[in-house]
């Protein structure tokens, strides 16, 4: 009997457990570009070609090896435009009657699959390291799900960086190695680009075409097949992640890539795979070419945070997406679109987005996060938002890092207190504040930094809720020193901020 064996656009892995699952001399692999995924939120052009010109690359792969692939283009006349009903048209064309698929990444999805009029098999992603119910375990009868904890198991499991039971080192983690400013240094190394071949030229021209959402769909650089994402990490490897530790938090005018690996996308796709970029940076260390301090950093962010993530959002369930434990409510201020604003860092971060479909963490956590929280943005819309316009956002990470770390939407599910600073933090790891029109020394007045100003407000509207937490007690001391007069400017001019916010004049 013929299966159909659903393929998504981010299950690019011929080691996706639908396809080790398949029997591909009687299954019909089924591939689609649908205009209900490409608009589900309004993604970013360079991201939707991403993904439609990998797909493509991939399917041309799997025919080459005997697989029967029924793949629908978005410009195909009889596409349906949805997965559901390009499932049910190949059941129709093949006599199909049972549908295979690995467990998608986004609750949306497998709510469609779940409501399918024929059988469906969801198989566990294999691809993570920690499979849902591992984590679930793990996480079971615990008050606080913390990564560190989380990460020293997987480090345990996987033997990274280890010597017998001990963490190579002597020590799980080199933080305090790690996150220095960063100076310009016309030495740098970039990361590869990849010139457009003809397979992705007809795409671009057809996201163009079809898609008028925020962001640039040129130039485009990405690899879009498992090769050019094999060479995307070698070259980090080799050129920048001996910098990545010390370099990760910092931000740097014109500088949108630092020493970052920008391998997120080759990874939240399938063209790479987690234990192979941790070995390639492992090898690095152990062969002397990159610090210690560098190739830890670097895997902890792909063992201990994205499997982290991963397993928050499928413990957590399809409402986390909906938390909003601080009730926030104010739309999403226009600058996150592009109006013109005076502060230098949102500006640059929100044009590097547009141009590039792409920001480093901390330009989403300490700038674009940070101002949505202390702004009072409801976080459903600074979900969407970033699930919309950046390369690598998927569900499964996106959520937990927009919901939880970066918003405290989910009260502490992430993290232990929400990550707020006043402008001194992005003055100290950015050259931002140099050439910004607001001073950041300035606490009141005209030129004050809405970060300060914004800063001490968040802090008052919930302060029954945080100024018991022990991270958190210090900056309400220093709160209540201030004066008295000095303490009703800043927040009624914090007001006034607010109120321009909400009358679509940007600060």
């Amino acid at each position: 009997m013929v299966r159909l064996v659903l393929v998504l656009g981010d299950q690019l892995s011929r080691d996706v457990a639908a396809l080790k699952a398949a029997d591909r001399t009687r299954d019909v692999v089924v591939m689609s570009e649908v205009m209900g995924e490409g608009t589900s939120v309004p993604h970013h052009p360079q991201k939707i070609a991403l993904i439609l010109t990998a797909m493509r690359k991939f399917a041309t792969g799997l025919q080459a090896d005997g697989w029967q692939v029924a793949y629908s283009r978005l410009d195909d006349p009889d596409n349906s435009q949805t997965l559901s009903g390009e499932l049910l048209r190949r059941a129709v064309e093949t006599g199909a009657m049972s549908v295979l698929a690995t467990r998608p990444g986004e609750w949306r999805v497998i709510g469609d699959l779940e409501a399918l009029p024929l059988p469906v098999t969801i198989l566990p992603d294999d691809r993570f390291l920690c499979p849902e119910a591992e984590f679930a375990a793990w996480a079971e009868g615990r008050k606080a799900l913390r990564m560190e904890f989380f990460y020293r198991d997987m480090r345990r499991k996987t033997g990274l960086m280890m010597e017998g039971e001990r963490p190579a080192g002597g020590q799980w983690n080199f933080d305090h190695d790690n996150r220095k400013p960063a100076k310009a240094d016309l030495l740098r190394s970039r990361p590869l680009r990849f010139a457009p071949d003809a397979v992705t030229e007809e795409v671009l021209a057809l996201v163009e075409a079809r898609f008028a959402h925020f962001g640039k769909a040129r130039p485009f650089h990405w690899a879009t097949d498992r090769a050019g994402a094999l060479a995307a990490l070698d070259d980090f490897v080799t050129n920048r992640l001996a910098r990545f530790g010390d370099e990760q938090d910092a931000i740097l005018q014109g500088e949108a890539f630092l020493s970052h690996a920008v391998i997120s996308p080759y990874l939240n796709l399938g063209l790479l795979g987690p234990m192979e970029v941790c070995r390639a940076a492992e090898a690095a260390w152990r062969g002397g070419r990159v610090p210690i301090n560098a190739a830890e950093g670097f895997i902890r962010q792909v063992i201990g945070w994205r499997e982290f993530v991963r397993g928050i959002w499928a413990l957590q369930g399809p409402d986390y997406t909906s938390r909003n434990v601080l009730g926030h409510s104010r739309a999403l201020p226009a600058l996150y679109w592009g109006q013109p604003t005076r502060m230098a860092c949102m500006a640059a971060a929100v044009a590097q987005t547009r141009d590039l479909a792409y920001a480093h963490h901390i330009q989403r956590l300490m700038v674009t996060g940070n101002f949505a929280l202390l702004a009072g943005v409801d976080p459903a819309h600074v979900h969407e938002w970033y699930l919309s316009v950046y390369i690598d956002a998927f569900e499964w990470v996106e959520a937990p890092n927009t919901v939880g770390m970066s918003q405290f939407a989910d009260g502490g599910v992430v993290g232990s207190k929400p990550y707020v600073s006043s402008g001194a933090y992005i003055d100290r790891m950015s050259d931002h504040c140099g050439t910004c029109h607001y001073q950041v020394k300035d606490k009141v007045g005209d030129r004050a930094c809405p970060f300060n100003l914004l800063y001490w407000d968040f802090l008052m509207r919930h302060r029954p809720r945080f100024e018991g937490n022990p991270r958190m007690a210090q900056m309400y001391r220093t709160w209540d020193r201030m004066e008295a007069g000095h303490k009703a400017r800043v927040l009624d001019e914090a007001a006034g901020l607010l109120r321009r916010l909400d009358a679509g004049d940007g600060p």
